[in-house]
């Protein structure tokens, strides 16, 4: 992924130097100020590149559109070039075709799970009471608000500053965050009375954690990212919950991961809910549903975003 912060300084410090010289303004429109912020912008992909950024030129884009001021960039390039997440760094993420808030040291909403919400929003219908657990930014129950068009959302996670994130993404669309571990963080009075649980509750195994790529392990909570010893320990949980909070004819949308799926689906089985296994090759998503009653996905309908 990323070379040694003291490499990457080693190989972009020449660069540095042109991109941030006095009279840069990243929002003015003048054709010469256009053409020194090509130049620029070509610069920090350079050094981008060499620090190991795959889509160097689209962050670089990015990074000075988000600048108000020289200093600034300069701050969030270093920042970049020392493996920062983007999304922290910017703020937003683009998850399904929408700018959802990602705060500092909250999970990054993967494209990946995407998948989650087209399946989800798919099987719901408007005026669903909605609840995502493990929540993080409060992006995934965010999106399948905004294309159900109407619900009763609620979010949930246990890390105080997932819930501040969520707050600025779930809120604004009529929702409540809660803050506690998993159905404990969740008002009694909808239990029972789910129409739609997600989880992208942690599923990587303990001792897999050291194999993520640094961003990931290093900057997002590991509370977030670890599942346990075998990755499923926090689905078992979420899974028995679910078996009790779920309305009649409600579903439980859960990522997962490809190997792991079939002891998903397992988890599932054995707190008496039926288990359907769906996956997206071209994202590498994976998602099992479950249910109380049997139920068909052709009767899904067709999302797109």
């Amino acid at each position: 992924m990323f070379h040694t912060l003291t490499k990457t300084r080693q190989i972009c410090e020449p660069l540095t130097c042109s991109i941030f010289e006095p009279g840069f303004q990243p929002h003015r429109n003048s054709s010469s100020a256009s053409m020194a912020n090509v130049t620029r912008r070509a610069s920090i992909a350079t050094a981008l590149r060499a620090a190991g950024c795959v889509f160097a030129e689209d962050e670089a884009r990015l990074l000075m559109d988000a600048a108000r001021y020289p200093d600034e960039l300069r701050q969030m390039v270093d920042q970049r070039l020392s493996g920062l997440p983007l999304e922290h760094i910017v703020g937003w993420a683009d998850f399904c075709g929408r700018r959802m808030t990602v705060s500092p040291g909250v999970f990054v909403p993967r494209r990946r799970t995407e998948f989650l919400v087209r399946k989800a929003a798919s099987i719901a219908k408007p005026g669903a009471v909605v609840v995502d657990l493990c929540c993080g930014s409060g992006a995934i129950g965010a999106a399948v608000s905004d294309l159900l068009g109407s619900c009763e959302l609620h979010a949930a996670d246990i890390d105080p500053a997932a819930v501040r994130c969520a707050r600025r993404n779930v809120e604004p669309r009529g929702g409540l965050v809660h803050q506690g571990d998993l159905f404990d963080a969740l008002p009694g009075e909808l239990c029972g009375k789910v129409d739609l649980l997600l989880a992208n509750a942690p599923y990587v195994p303990t001792g897999s954690l050291g194999m993520m790529p640094p961003e990931a392990r290093l900057h997002e909570p590991r509370i977030a990212l670890d599942g346990g010893a075998d990755g499923l320990e926090v689905q078992r949980r979420v899974a028995l919950g679910a078996a009790q909070w779920l309305a009649s004819g409600g579903f439980l949308v859960m990522e997962t991961s490809g190997q792991q799926a079939l002891a998903t689906a397992g988890i599932l089985d054995e707190v008496g809910l039926l288990a359907d296994v769906t996956w997206d090759e071209d994202v590498a998503a994976t998602v099992v549903i479950g249910s109380k009653e049997p139920w068909s996905q052709k009767a899904a309908r067709s999302i797109s975003f």
